[in-house]
């Protein structure tokens, strides 16, 4: 799955310009995360003509040295210098297990394996000499399969799963998937 996967991103202009912008800052442990990821493979699998507009990029990152907010805002704004028209979301995973209410994160991979929807766990990031580096708990097989489910390795509020796929209007953009808590 990977390897489609990279093919993908190879073939998306857009998410290869944020890539490597993201690479330039030469952040600790970072992934481009979540819907970048994630929209690319439905997107694909839905043999949409054309990638369905992204609402951000979550750019994640690991730094227990700076958890401050307005690292991440500094970040925000070089990234939407080199790659402009792009909402940019960046946040240090190092203080958002607060937010979360959860224990510390190891590393980023760690904090993205407890999102809310197992498709949502992964990430993605372009290292030296454009090699992709993928961080995804249950497997990209996931995304690629189209299933639909509430991350089993972290409590959350079934009705919290369900807002999020509604209010993201998840089964009108990509119909063909399966969500298992709409079923």
């Amino acid at each position: 799955m990977e390897q489609d996967t990279i093919v993908l991103l190879k073939k998306d202009l857009l998410r290869m310009r944020c890539l490597a912008a993201a690479r330039s800052l030469g952040l600790k442990d970072w992934y481009l995360a979540a819907g970048f990821l994630r929209n690319a493979i439905w997107d694909h699998l839905h043999k949409l003509p054309q990638a369905t507009p992204l609402n951000d990029v979550d750019l994640v990152y690991f730094d227990s040295d700076d958890t401050s907010e307005e690292r991440d805002k500094e970040i925000e704004a070089k990234l939407r210098k080199m790659v402009p028209g792009v909402k940019w979301e960046v946040k240090n995973q190092a203080r958002m297990h607060v937010r979360n209410q959860h224990e510390p994160y190891r590393d980023t991979a760690d904090a993205i394996s407890h999102w809310v929807e197992v498709p949502t766990c992964v990430g993605v990031r372009l290292e030296h000499l454009d090699k992709f580096k993928f961080t995804a708990k249950f497997g990209l097989l996931e995304n690629w399969s189209m299933q639909v489910r509430p991350n089993p390795d972290v409590r959350y509020a079934e009705d919290i799963f369900v807002s999020r796929v509604y209010g993201k209007r998840w089964h009108r953009i990509w119909p063909m998937l399966q969500i298992s808590a709409l079923q």
